[in-house]
């Protein structure tokens, strides 16, 4: 069998979400580099891969899947030993899809809103209006943590993986979560516990560095 690859940027949230789901899962794969500042994407080699260019994007032998938080389903149900990523009951799968829908559609949401901007059309400040809607999704993260160790219950999950690689992008741009102390107090429980932490703080910081020194001083005081 053909290893799995994972055509990967490590500045992308989306990309480190679903390393750390393979991590967890434990498959073993191939990375891929694509070099999105050099538009490698757009290699027609790479299209016929992915026609949306996008990354990350799997191959698993003759099977191609794009989409981070769908590549993260897709292995935990086709690789992971049980379900504990990714339950089958349905009450607390649901829980797990509603917090990946809520990275997609708030949380991820939020944070790209500030940072695309400052990395593609040079702005250099971000708006009050902008950091109050970040920490409006960082307060119902906050939320989900209130009565749990993990953002859907009491293990961790791929919804874990999921906040983690977009919390620690603007964490690295320079904005501090100290308002936040749950979500601080699950930081270090993913330090301690998920598999990968390392290859996603790297990746962050990447990220970061490229963010923060188009940012004017000051923006998230």
């Amino acid at each position: 069998m053909s290893p799995i690859k994972l055509f990967y940027f490590p500045r992308s949230g989306p990309c480190r979400g679903a390393l750390l789901a393979a991590k967890q899962v434990g498959v073993p794969f191939d990375i891929q580099m694509v070099d999105l500042l050099k538009k490698e994407q757009f290699d027609p080699e790479f299209i016929k891969i992915n026609p949306q260019h996008t990354v990350p994007t799997l191959v698993d032998g003759e099977f191609t899947l794009w989409d981070g938080h769908a590549i993260a389903m897709y292995l935990v149900n086709n690789y992971a030993k049980d379900d504990s990523l990714y339950p089958r009951d349905p009450k607390r799968r649901a829980v797990v899809d509603h917090r990946l829908l809520f990275d997609i559609g708030v949380l991820y949401a939020r944070i790209r809103d500030i940072c695309f901007p400052v990395l593609f059309r040079d702005e250099t400040e971000v708006t009050a209006d902008k950091i109050k809607s970040l920490e409006e999704a960082l307060g119902w993260v906050e939320l989900f943590l209130r009565d749990n160790l993990w953002v859907a219950g009491s293990n961790l999950t791929i919804a874990d993986t999921a906040f983690l690689a977009s919390i620690t992008s603007i964490a690295a741009v320079g904005y501090k979560l100290s308002k936040f102390p749950g979500i601080l107090d699950w930081l270090g429980r993913c330090e301690k516990e998920v598999k990968g932490w390392e290859e996603n703080r790297y990746g962050a910081a990447l990220f970061g560095e490229a963010v923060a020194s188009k940012l004017k001083p000051g923006q998230f005081m």
